[in-house]
């Protein structure tokens, strides 16, 4: 692009006798105006990075995520519906799916980092057509990448509060104490905060209720657990688990169970009885090699058939 200097006239001016004829300008004016021209020229540079990066960034820090952690921890039913802690499963219109409006079984859903609401509700839409089953969300709520990521890091260590945690280890706490079985399924950190949600179980069994190490783990086998890409590396023992690994994905290989070759195996526990699937499908874009809708559920199969390797 180039600059018009508004202060010159169409008419040239009459010279003077400070003027030159072979060069209007001197050499120190034509510093200051190169000067001035690349000063220019990084204030619009300034101004495109602003305009093209400024949203990003924003969203890196979670500048615009304030809307979605109105609803962290609320359980998220059919159109998007929010629902406080505390509410009945059996008074929430979960996701159905396309083909059946009245299924039999219910799936309690846990999405991973960088997910807002809009987001997790196509998912459960995805889960309930691949599943046949009703869906009912536990919303973990985005603050953008950096504090999704330090939260994380919070789950393994099992420090600081997250919301979804609380609500999804009340729920299963409850569900237990009432006798009733429960289907969950957690994806990317939605694995690691249902780890750490029933660890959370385990210790209130133990210690409220005075229930011995076997007592909890037969009383937790109610539980029908499934992971994809989850960043967990340790699962409680009691409850039935399948958990799905691409070997493509650096989240579960790299901060979850591993992939099928890893040196760090020994450090890990999947849950006593597991069933682990490791697979590999995807290219050079990580991120597509750990999306749920397009990767994931294509490989998932009936809990039963998983259980008995039936993939």
């Amino acid at each position: 692009m180039s600059t018009i200097d508004r202060s010159r006239t169409a008419v040239a001016p009459t010279p003077t006798r400070a003027t030159s004829t072979a060069s209007s300008k001197s050499p120190v004016s034509e510093a200051q105006n190169t000067l001035s021209g690349g000063s220019r020229i990084l204030e619009m540079g300034k101004d495109v990075f602003q305009a093209t990066h400024l949203a990003e960034i924003k969203k890196l820090f979670g500048g615009d995520t304030k809307p979605d952690r109105t609803h962290d921890g609320q359980f998220v039913g059919a159109k998007g519906q929010t629902f406080p802690p505390g509410t009945p499963l059996k008074d929430i219109p979960g996701v159905t799916p396309a083909n059946n409006p009245n299924p039999s079984k219910t799936i309690l859903y846990v999405n991973g980092i960088l997910t807002p609401l809009a987001t997790q509700q196509h998912e459960m839409q995805a889960v309930a057509d691949k599943s046949g089953a009703r869906v009912v969300g536990i919303h973990n709520a985005t603050q953008g990448a950096v504090a999704d990521l330090a939260q994380c890091l919070g789950d393994k260590l099992d420090k600081g509060k997250n919301p979804a945690v609380d609500t999804l280890a009340d729920t299963v706490y409850d569900e237990l104490k009432a006798g009733r079985e429960v289907h969950l399924m957690g994806y990317s950190q939605g694995g690691l905060i249902t780890a750490r949600a029933l660890n959370d179980v385990q210790r209130r069994l133990r210690v409220e209720d005075g229930m011995s190490a076997a007592q909890v783990e037969k009383l937790m086998g109610k539980l029908s657990v499934e992971t994809f890409g989850a960043a967990s590396t340790r699962y409680p023992d009691g409850p039935k688990y399948v958990h799905y690994i691409n070997n493509a994905d650096l989240v579960p290989t790299l901060t979850g169970l591993g992939g099928s070759f890893d040196p760090l195996a020994f450090a890990k526990d999947a849950g006593k009885g597991a069933v682990v699937h490791r697979f590999t499908d995807g290219g050079l874009n990580p991120v597509a090699n750990h999306m749920l809708d397009t990767l994931y559920l294509k490989h998932r199969v009936s809990f039963d058939d998983a259980r008995a390797g039936r993939f």
